[in-house]
């Protein structure tokens, strides 16, 4: 089996590439690999100073932009200012938070920043996008459960994994109802989704006795990590892919295609998904796409 790495990237000088947090973990070390293949890459952040730090350490052409995904206000503006065409498009900013947050726009944090935030910036920008968009989301989403009644847990008791699962199956549905649009629109853009495996990143700085020893023991690097999103970004694959590393029930080692729940492959739950994610960001597919 062909193993995917950094060196298999091909040349991607004259493109362009938005990467959302890319001042660390995965995303950063996703952005040094396009930078390294000669790619123009933007770091869509929310703190721009370690934006600025980290493209420093980052080869080729850098540009450091604010964007809280957290605030469709943010959302907006970083859009509203884009006017050039978008080779790769990779939502990697994510949270995981023990706690129930609320956003300024009163949604639950955990929901609007892996959801919500980046489900209004590919609307927003896909008019611009020429060749990918690739959502990290995780093999969480295989126990998570979309509650149309209550997305934002007003109703029901908090609990940080639940609502982290339920962002992670709501980017599969996004991903696949986004490929099912854009293949209805004629356009060749593809939309990808990427698990990068069990990470050391700073999202587990939080964690309990046993978490920060599993890190330890069993975690791949943030540049081991990115190797999926890499690869749902460059590789011959048919939209609406899946990809994650080969081993260890896909937690270590080479990207591959892998499978995700019965859940996340239901066109009904995609499209209603898709409906409440509109209206709850007031933002729509455009019709008609740009198709090439």
């Amino acid at each position: 089996m062909m193993k995917f790495t950094t060196a298999d990237l091909p040349d991607l000088t004259g493109r362009t590439a938005i990467v959302t947090g890319a001042n660390s973990g995965v995303g950063l070390a996703t952005a040094r690999a396009l930078g390294g293949a000669g790619a123009r890459v933007v770091f869509a952040v929310r703190d721009v100073e370690k934006g600025r730090a980290a493209a420093g350490t980052t080869p080729g052409e850098t540009e450091v932009r604010e964007l809280d995904l957290a605030d469709l206000g943010s959302v907006r503006a970083f859009a509203a200012h884009w006017r050039e065409p978008i080779d790769l498009l990779i939502n990697n900013a994510g949270v995981s938070v023990p706690d129930l947050r609320r956003t300024a726009d009163g949604f639950e944090l955990q929901f609007a920043t892996n959801h919500l935030g980046p489900f209004a910036l590919t609307n927003l920008l896909i008019e611009h996008v020429t060749g990918r968009v690739v959502t990290v989301s995780s093999q969480a989403e295989r126990v998570g459960r979309i509650d149309f009644d209550d997305p934002h847990d007003e109703h029901h008791p908090y609990q940080p994994a639940r609502a982290y699962n339920r962002s992670k199956l709501a980017n599969l549905l996004f991903t696949a109802e986004l490929q099912r649009r854009l293949d209805q629109a004629g356009s060749t853009v593809l939309a990808q989704a990427a698990h990068p495996g069990f990470v050391a990143t700073q999202i587990y700085a939080g964690s309990g006795r046993l978490a920060k020893l599993l890190v330890r023991l069993v975690a791949q690097t943030p540049e081991q990590g990115a190797l999926p999103v890499l690869y749902a970004a460059v590789a011959d694959l048919p939209g609406n892919s899946f990809t994650g590393p080969s081993y260890l029930a896909h937690m270590r080692g080479a990207p591959e295609l892998i499978k995700r729940s019965a859940t996340a492959g239901d066109p009904a739950v995609a499209t209603r998904l898709w409906s409440l994610s509109e209206r709850l960001t007031n933002t729509r597919f455009p019709d008609p796409v740009r198709r090439s």
